[in-house]
């Protein structure tokens, strides 16, 4: 047990450290894009200084029309300038846009890779039942701390499987219906038996947890893989 938690918070830690250093990773790539973006970008005054230079070399102009052309020129130069302002925040404000997203995807990624894995560990180790109490009288079991409500049916199967269990009994569907109804086993049907398992496992709903709690060996039967000593029927 020590080392299982050893390593699942050595996980923790390495899952922590790749999403710091993800982040950080993208948040430096869109940074250096967004510095070259603005930096090949023309300076805002730039048409205002080549008109203010066309001004400069033509002093001597005089006529009404040429006067007004430059003042055209003048005023093009500030509009140009405004737009070029205007679209340094948009450009901006999407590359913030993407840096969230793309730290969200990564966070995302990340967390299913996280969770994956840690199924994957619980399917090749199993789920440690600490404790299985089965309440007949409010229809309910407890595993460890997760709590099913279920019907008095499929509590009565698992009550069955549970007095098996303690008494290292593997029980065949016929042996469980037998049980159950009162019947003579050679007047029960295997598939009754397998229905009432069925039904115990859809009560219990999460199929990893049913999955792993009622086992089905092979030409032999139907047990609870549970310690013996972890089962208590009230």
């Amino acid at each position: 047990m020590p080392d299982h938690t050893s390593s699942v918070t050595e996980g923790l830690k390495t899952g922590a450290r790749a999403v710091t250093w993800g982040v950080a990773g993208i948040t430096a790539i869109l940074g250096l894009a967004a510095a070259l973006l603005f930096l090949s970008l023309p300076d805002a005054d730039a048409f205002n200084a080549r008109v203010e230079q066309i001004f400069v070399q033509n002093d001597a102009l005089t006529d009404p029309t040429q006067l007004r052309l430059l003042e055209v020129l003048g005023q093009s130069g500030t509009a140009f300038s405004e737009v070029l302002t205007s679209y340094r925040i948009i450009i901006f404000i999407l590359l913030v846009f993407a840096t969230a997203l793309m730290v969200a995807a990564l966070v995302l990624l990340l967390t299913i890779v996280g969770l994956n894995r840690r199924m994957g560990e619980i399917r090749r180790t199993g789920i440690e039942v600490q404790s299985l109490r089965i309440r007949r009288a409010e229809n309910a079991v407890m595993l460890n701390d997760m709590a099913f409500s279920l019907t008095p049916a499929a509590i009565e199967t698992l009550a069955v499987l549970a007095e098996a269990r303690m008494d290292d009994d593997i029980l065949t569907g016929a042996q469980i219906e037998s049980v159950i109804s009162g019947k003579p086993e050679a007047e029960c049907d295997e598939a009754a038996g397998a229905t009432r398992i069925k039904r115990l496992r859809d009560g219990l709903g999460n199929a990893l947890v049913s999955e792993l709690l009622v086992r089905n060996i092979s030409r032999k039967g139907y047990t609870l893989a549970v310690a013996k000593d972890a089962l208590r029927v009230d």
